[in-house]
């Protein structure tokens, strides 16, 4: 993953609906969610959502389908993939270790 690809994925993210729509669409797996459904778990108009769906989108973080009159949204798992690997990519200096084990060690210092 590019610099500027990263930075438009964790900009998308820095807002907390878009997040917990981000989040809401990762545990709806790779079918997705139709946008009125989202908006009803979400309690938003579904103005507002397409404003935030569109953001997510434009990061690369979405895909989306036509299905009948509904537009369906789905999570990129590999763009969450590779925003993760991007920012973990240079951690432990090289040595074989797990990050989350690394940030485990680091916070009882």
């Amino acid at each position: 993953m590019e610099t500027e690809n990263a930075l438009g994925a964790l900009a998308a993210l820095a807002h907390a609906v878009r997040l917990a729509v981000f989040r809401l669409l990762i545990q709806a797996g790779p079918e997705g969610l139709p946008a009125g459904r989202i908006a009803e778990l979400m309690d938003m108009p579904a103005s507002s959502l397409s404003f935030h769906l569109k953001e997510l989108h434009r990061a690369g973080l979405l895909a989306s389908r036509q299905d009948g009159r509904s537009i369906v949204y789905m999570a990129r798992f590999e763009a969450m993939n590779a925003l993760i690997a991007y920012l973990t990519e240079n951690c432990c200096g090289g040595a074989t270790c797990s990050p989350i084990d690394r940030f485990a060690n680091t916070s009882e210092s």
